[in-house]
């Protein structure tokens, strides 16, 4: 027999899979999170960088504050 599918829309009752919501939920905003915090910790040693005059010091920069921010936040 043909297997039966659930089509009504989800504002009628269809079954939802809040667990998985709540996964994807939850990635999206340690993704967000991780994705501010390297952008302000790129600008911070580009303008060290720039200030400074080296690229190597920026860069060492760079990963010290995002190892800081692996630990603290």
């Amino acid at each position: 027999m043909a297997e039966h599918h659930d089509t009504a829309p989800a504002e009628l009752g269809a079954p939802m899979d809040y667990k998985e919501h709540e996964n994807t939920y939850n990635l999206f905003l340690n993704l967000s999170k991780w994705g501010v915090i390297t952008c302000v910790a790129l600008l911070i040693a580009m303008a060290f960088g720039f200030f400074a005059g080296g690229f190597f010091s920026a860069l060492v920069l760079f990963i010290v504050i995002c190892v800081a921010a692996w630990f603290f936040v």
